[in-house]
């Protein structure tokens, strides 16, 4: 066999192997019995509080709780007979009295009951307020590995126990994704508008439909709780091999969940700018406003990624921006 075809058969055979090399790889560390990298590395960040006091009751001068005053001189005297000035035109006269006393009570009672309904509305408004549920999506390409070190390291130092801790979070997490628009790919946004009372269960049932989506939290501070999970790191050599063997386009995917008080609308996300518009205003939101956040990335391990295939079938709502 001659060395010009001994070359021909080498380049035939040579992406075979290249993707055969990648897929020992992979199966030798899916045996692994400490590595995470090959079921996909995630990280979660979070907390929050949907308590709010419930207002007392106030009982003030006129309010709706208040007791009705009766007076106006239509007291005790005029149930007794007009004896003094004829039965005729004090029976009359009494029967006026009389009508007009029930008029008066029926518009007083009809005036408490009204005013008491307002105030009831009114209390519960105050204490059962509106509240603005947001989730939102953004695809990077691999290459946007400083952000996985600054979702990395915002995850190990968040106060995560404290409502400025939580706005700290979601500020930096914010200002991370702003730093990198060469690198943003996808977005999408999701919002809810609900009450404070059911707000909580609506965020644990978004929050838990988003972390189903990572395989595992390998970095996690949720509450000032911190747990980590070691990943197993790859040597030149093999991240070399995964490289040449893998398929074009890998992407680092972040998903913010956010419930803040009161109505609170994002752009809907059809282009970079509608998306940088939509990281502005979730990370302006203030402390006193803010109730809870999720941050999510995956892959959370430098050097790990999501192929193309991965990330439309975990995030299929995603847009080009």
């Amino acid at each position: 066999m001659t060395k010009n075809m001994i070359k021909k058969v080498w380049q035939t055979l040579r992406p075979a192997l290249g993707v055969l090399v990648a897929a020992v790889l992979i199966w030798q560390l899916a045996l692994d019995g400490g590595t995470v990298l090959a079921a996909r590395s995630g990280g979660r960040v979070g907390g929050g509080s949907f308590s709010r006091p419930v207002p007392s009751r106030s009982y003030s001068r006129g309010g709706g709780y208040g007791t009705p005053v009766y007076g106006g001189g239509f007291g005790f005297p005029f149930l007794i007979p007009f004896f003094g000035l004829g039965g005729g035109f004090g029976g009359l006269f009494t029967l006026i009295l009389f009508f007009g006393l029930a008029n008066f009570l029926v518009s007083s009672f009809r005036r408490f009951r009204e005013e008491g309904d307002s105030g009831m509305a009114s209390e519960l408004g105050s204490s059962n307020p509106a509240v603005s549920l947001h989730v939102l999506h953004v695809g990077l390409t691999a290459q946007a590995r400083e952000l996985q070190a600054d979702l990395n390291r915002i995850g190990l130092s968040a106060d995560t126990s404290s409502a400025s801790g939580l706005t700290k979070v979601l500020q930096e997490s914010t200002l991370a994704l702003l730093r990198h628009p060469d690198y943003w790919v996808y977005a999408a946004s999701e919002e809810k508008q609900t009450r404070l009372l059911a707000a909580e269960t609506q965020f644990n049932q978004l929050a838990l439909a988003e972390r189903s989506k990572l395989s595992a939290e390998t970095l996690s501070n949720y509450r000032q709780e911190l747990r980590q999970t070691p990943v197993v790191a790859l040597s030149q050599a093999e991240k070399d091999a995964l490289a040449y063997g893998s398929a074009s386009g890998e992407y680092i995917v972040v998903t913010l969940i956010v419930a803040s008080e009161g109505k609170f609308n994002l752009p809907k996300i059809n282009s970079s700018s509608d998306l940088r518009q939509a990281l502005q205003q979730l990370g302006g939101i203030s402390s006193d406003r803010l109730l809870a956040v999720e941050l999510l990335w995956q892959p959370q391990a430098m050097g790990d990624t999501l192929t193309a295939d991965e990330v439309l079938l975990a995030y299929p709502q995603l847009k080009l921006v």
